[in-house]
């Protein structure tokens, strides 16, 4: 009985390191053991640098803890916005971790995993602004991330939209008299505002409710399961929400998370 107990168990260890073999084969990585990860490290809380000089942000812990599930090596790959999405088609990297809005015209360029994160669009005015609301911006100079869906919302605002590469650089704009407001993500608002201290402060409407994906090349349906599954049990172990409350006060975390599609 002793030796068919230490056969099974053998065969049982076999059959364990087979199926880690394959599952690591089947992650569509483009380099073994590696999650090679696009982010900007320059948009504070999502990604930015802690005063010993390391990445760190919202992104940057999920992603790393995402990594750290699936038995990888966490690999940040630091990228201007603007060419994150080109990049990605071409396979400089496994998946981008910059805060992107899930939308649907991205969702025909590239797949997203699930929403790992809720926000949305805030307008960020100085502390003795007339604008009261986002109805005020018409004939305003707004300032926006390039190629973001601000600049769109400005527009459509009846605004003037100024494009920026980095959204601290709008902030210092907006604070330096340069524009009249800022469209942003309220998450990155409120941290840039507190941690910096800026005469600044949000009007109390949202232009938009958004949640943000991880962003995938199409064609990888296994590491995005992969990434999703992580993302399910770091939610309902408490990991997430003690990686993320700590850097924006609440745990950010999507109620109705947009589902993927592949």
């Amino acid at each position: 009985m002793k030796l068919k107990s230490l056969i099974m168990t053998a065969a049982a260890l076999a059959g364990m390191a087979v199926s880690s073999i394959v599952h690591a084969a089947d992650l569509e990585l483009l380099q073994p053991g590696k999650l090679m990860v696009a982010t900007e490290g320059t948009y504070a809380p999502f990604s930015m640098r802690a005063p010993d000089g390391k990445l760190d942000g919202l992104e940057i812990r999920v992603m790393t803890e995402v990594a750290k599930r699936l038995n990888l090596e966490y690999t940040p790959v630091l990228i201007k916005w603007d060419s994150l999405l080109v990049g990605l088609q071409a396979d400089q990297y496994d998946v981008i971790s910059a805060a992107m809005d899930i939308t649907e015209a991205r969702q025909q360029q590239v797949t997203f995993s699930n929403g790992w994160l809720e926000s949305g669009g805030r307008v960020v005015i100085p502390n003795d602004s007339a604008i009261k609301s986002a109805a005020d911006l018409k004939g305003k100079t707004v300032g926006a991330l390039v190629a973001s869906s601000w600049t769109k919302i400005a527009e459509e605002k009846g605004a003037t939209a100024k494009g920026y590469k980095a959204e601290s650089d709008a902030m210092q704009d907006l604070v330096n008299g340069n524009v009249d407001a800022v469209i942003t993500d309220a998450i990155a608002a409120a941290y840039a505002i507190k941690s910096a201290k800026m005469p600044l402060t949000m009007t109390d409407d949202y232009v938009s409710h958004v949640q943000k994906g991880f962003a995938f090349k199409k064609g990888k349906p296994h590491l995005v399961e992969a990434v999703n599954k992580a993302l399910a049990d770091m939610v309902a172990d408490g990991t997430y929400a003690k990686l993320t409350t700590d850097l924006v006060g609440f745990d950010p975390t999507p109620k109705e998370p947009i589902k993927t599609i592949q």
